[in-house]
């Protein structure tokens, strides 16, 4: 999931939004301003009902961003690097570059998360009392009681021992511990993400013939998340345990061709070397230092007459947004921070000095060929 916008940094994390966040706020903002507020509260204008609905989507998804920025601080804290926080359709998401070290990091960074929803609501509580105390407008103090009880659900909702919620990370923790197998407890909060996935989408369907109208769609939408997201998951971890023990250096491509940053665009796309077998390639500085990946489709993007003055440094992706990886990282470990396309190949670095580049088909080619090779039962 990448960001759509980016709002910039908060804690030292990226933030972003993926455009999918503008249905969900759309969808609180009418829900509220059209249905709820009116009803509980009526003769007020409606530029204040929708004022008082956009406000309060606005708040929930900041309570999102205080969610998932948790996650990341902790997850800082416990030696995990991450990469950003993209909040889009069905809540937020922090992308963690690795994976926790041991059970009890584990059970810090995944339960901080819904620590802080209940802490939220909770003070959304407190506020609405005071208010009520008070005798504030009776509109606001419902905004308050709505953000009140959507962050105490949301605390609940990601407490559910099912993955990918915050309360599979917290069952894999607990399994991990037990087991002391970090696959097996991965496969074990998997299938619970399953069971339940497919039990929200019985119950959203069942809703929603019975008159339940759009909630009962909802249910059923997020129910169909939660088992796409789980069944990932559940692949990634046969997938690492297939590859575990195996080293970048055994699968990545060696000595790989490289393109000078000085190297003009019209040039790199007229010499045969870059024509042919690859899509993308390591960008060296003045000493042979890696320095970033261009990959022809960015070369071509170049208009025609100005190929033979714009540069390859000018049109690459930069080290600081490449993915570099020594040549004994485990391949297993790498495997989260890899995706698809031709920009998001990996360097591999030994020390300072490019020694080979990775992409996911030759992660592919090594994992067809340990599955021929592996004893059949």
């Amino acid at each position: 999931m990448r960001a759509t916008l980016a709002l910039g940094r908060i804690a030292g994390v990226r933030v972003g939004v993926h455009w999918s966040v503008l249905f969900i706020f759309v969808i609180i903002a009418f829900g509220l301003a059209q249905g709820r507020f009116p009803h509980t509260y009526p003769g007020h204008a409606p530029v204040v009902y929708w004022a008082a609905g956009l406000g309060a989507a606005l708040v929930f998804l900041a309570s999102l961003l205080a969610h998932e920025l948790a996650h990341a601080v902790v997850a800082r804290r416990n030696g995990v690097a991450v990469d950003d926080i993209v909040l889009w359709l069905l809540g937020g998401v922090a992308r963690l570059k690795s994976e926790a070290s041991n059970p009890a990091a584990e059970l810090r960074i995944a339960g901080v998360g819904p620590l802080v929803s209940l802490l939220l609501g909770g003070l959304f509580v407190l506020g609405d009392w005071l208010l009520t105390l008070v005798s504030a407008p009776g509109l606001l103090i419902e905004v308050v009681a709505w953000l009140a009880g959507i962050n105490l659900l949301l605390a609940v909702f990601n407490s559910l021992p099912a993955a990918p919620l915050d309360g599979g990370r917290l069952l894999r923790a607990f399994l991990w511990w037990r087991t002391g197998d970090r696959l097996r407890a991965t496969a074990g909060a998997s299938a619970a993400g399953r069971v339940l996935g497919w039990l929200l989408v019985v119950l959203g369907l069942v809703a929603f013939m019975r008159g339940g109208g759009f909630g009962g769609l909802w249910l059923a939408l997020i129910g169909w998340f939660l088992i796409a997201a789980a069944t990932a998951e559940g692949r990634q971890a046969q997938l690492r345990g297939l590859l575990a023990g195996v080293p970048v250096r055994d699968v990545m491509t060696r000595d790989p061709v490289t393109a000078p940053m000085g190297l003009t665009v019209a040039d790199l796309l007229a010499d045969p070397r870059y024509r042919y077998r690859h899509s993308a390639f390591p960008v060296t500085g003045e000493h042979g230092e890696a320095v970033g990946l261009v990959t022809l489709n960015s070369a071509r993007q170049v208009p025609p007459g100005q190929g033979g003055t714009v540069t390859v440094g000018e049109v690459m992706v930069p080290l600081s947004q490449t993915v570099v990886a020594g040549p004994a990282t485990a391949l297993a470990d790498l495997l989260p921070r890899m995706e698809p396309g031709a920009g998001h190949r990996v360097l591999v670095v030994d020390e300072g000095e490019l020694v080979g580049i990775l992409s996911l088909s030759d992660v592919s080619r090594t994992v067809n060929w340990l599955m021929k090779s592996a004893p059949r039962r």
